[in-house]
């Protein structure tokens, strides 16, 4: 019972001090999971979080659902997704209750555009750290650039160029094999 609120708080924390959906969870998710915590290696985040992105539903929840999961099964998986959604419950309960207030507050709005900055500082700097596991080789780069460059200039589904890459990366891999072996 202990690690099943342990599990709950942990994801609690993280879906109430962080902003702007999945990808503004990353350097939190990050720090809990892989650096305080060590439930996950950098790579099992990125994985992770690679599953939660093609997955149907918030990458976050996700994310919070399949790391309940590993630690705990099914219970840690549904202890880990209400900790990640309970806060989001509370907080649009609140606004709700005083939306008209919050509508015109300038107070607010300048504040919550500086945790948008601070959001973006930090997502930079996760994926600056992660790109620096993730990227070993050539291959990766241009798979990273050509990807970003589509998923920028393009219309092209973000869950057309996952598969795609990962088809591409299991075909590189066969095609490494087949000449080692000749």
């Amino acid at each position: 019972m202990k690690e099943l609120l342990e599990l709950f708080v942990v994801f609690f924390r993280i879906g109430g001090l962080t902003f702007g959906g999945g990808l503004s969870m990353l350097p939190m998710l990050k720090y809990e999971l892989v650096e305080k915590k060590h439930w996950l290696s950098e790579e099992d985040l990125l994985d992770c979080y690679a599953i939660g992105q093609c997955t149907p539903g918030i990458i976050a929840v996700n994310t919070a659902t399949y790391v309940g999961y590993k630690r705990k099964g099914v219970i840690g998986g549904i202890f880990s997704t209400l900790g990640m959604v309970t806060p989001s419950l509370l907080i649009i309960t609140a606004i709700a209750l005083f939306l008209e207030q919050f509508m015109d507050n300038k107070w607010l709005g300048h504040a919550l555009m500086g945790v948008r900055a601070v959001v973006c500082a930090l997502m930079l700097n996760t994926v600056v750290t992660l790109a620096k596991k993730s990227l070993v080789s050539p291959f990766c780069v241009v798979v990273c650039v050509v990807v970003f460059v589509l998923a920028m200039f393009t219309q092209v589904p973000t869950i057309l160029l996952v598969i795609l890459s990962a088809v591409l990366g299991i075909v590189t891999m066969l095609f490494s094999e087949r000449r080692k072996n000749k």
